[in-house]
């Protein structure tokens, strides 16, 4: 009665869930068995899930595989004197400012610290400025119930 009303199905509507083997169904007495492709569908799902499988086992990079028994301590000691040199160089070509000692210990040489140059007024000004900056966005939080 309401097919007369609605549209005629579309293809995608009507498409089979289980796709029906490829051999014929069997009769029995006259009945056809409809589960038959119950089992062809398993072993559809089964061939999906072992190619899924076999395609993420080839994409996956096993790092068992490199551990350390491979190397021979001489290796480990050419690596680590190569990465030494390496980080040297580097270093080397950094400026100045960065090169300069560690602060003194207030505590245990005062003297050091009150001798030192002051901190020049554009220093003091850039600090001021990212701390105003950190305090608006710190102010701007806000820490729902349940958080």
């Amino acid at each position: 009665a309401f097919s007369c009303c609605l549209s005629p199905p579309q293809e995608e509507e009507t498409k089979r869930l289980l796709e029906p083997a490829a051999t014929p169904p069997k009769v029995l007495n006259g009945a056809e068995q409809s589960y038959h492709s119950l089992p062809s569908a398993r072993t559809d799902e089964q061939a999906m899930l072992s190619s899924i499988l076999a395609k993420t086992a080839i994409n996956i990079i096993d790092v068992s595989a490199a551990d350390s028994q491979g190397m021979e301590q001489h290796e480990y000691m050419d690596r680590a004197r190569q990465y030494s040199t390496r980080l040297a160089m580097l270093s080397s070509s950094l400026p100045h400012w960065k090169k300069l000692p560690l602060l003194p210990s207030l505590t245990n040489q005062p003297h050091q610290v009150l001798a030192s140059d002051p901190v020049p007024f554009a220093d003091l000004q850039q600090l001021s400025a990212a701390v105003l900056g950190e305090r608006g966005c710190c102010g701007d939080m806000v820490t729902l119930p349940g958080e």
